[in-house]
């Protein structure tokens, strides 16, 4: 899929959802994307940026406006319902760091993108934060794939397997530190 037509539109989607309310992170197409084709790769992590950041908008206004209806259900559903509260303390005191450190790593940024819009983050702050941590993420993704080019395409067609369970390590750990750290 990554080196199809319309991968650009997919990965817009996911990253967008996945700042709101989808479970998967963009990198599972961000990667194989820059990797297909290297020449790409900063129109990739734009696409990726910009999408994702729109999603975390539609997820603080998941958080501002539709909390009790909708926010409530999509915290409760990744393990965080009753750990809710400290994290509204902690947004009152540290919200920009929160924001950026949380764009920046593989924990599920929808959660802050929802407790920001909860707690009332100040709507410019949750921006600067989420435009440049997640646009710091991609395009560091993108820069070190561009950079390492053949050789890692390489290494993930032959190991392939060893990478996916990597990743999913990854992933779940970073699900497990989060619930862990609340």
């Amino acid at each position: 899929m990554a080196a199809r037509r319309h991968a650009l539109w997919a990965l817009a989607g996911v990253s967008f959802a996945e700042s709101s309310f989808f479970p998967l992170p963009p990198d599972i197409l961000l990667i194989p994307m820059v990797i297909a084709n290297r020449a790409r790769a900063w129109l990739i992590a734009g696409v990726c940026t910009v999408a994702s950041v729109a999603g975390g908008v539609f997820g603080y206004a998941i958080g501002f406006f539709l909390f009790e209806t909708v926010g409530r259900r999509v915290v409760e559903f990744y393990g965080y319902g009753e750990k809710f509260e400290t994290f509204q303390g902690w947004y009152n005191e540290y919200g920009l760091l929160i924001v950026f450190a949380a764009g920046l790593t593989p924990l599920p940024y929808k959660v802050f993108t929802i407790a920001s819009g909860v707690t009332g983050l100040g709507f410019v702050t949750f921006l600067v934060g989420s435009v440049v941590s997640r646009g710091a993420r991609f395009y560091i993704e993108a820069a070190l794939l561009w950079w390492l080019g053949e050789p890692i395409r390489r290494f993930l067609e032959r190991n392939l397997q060893w990478a996916t369970a990597g990743f999913v390590v990854l992933l779940v750990g970073g699900f497990v530190v989060l619930r862990l750290a609340v």
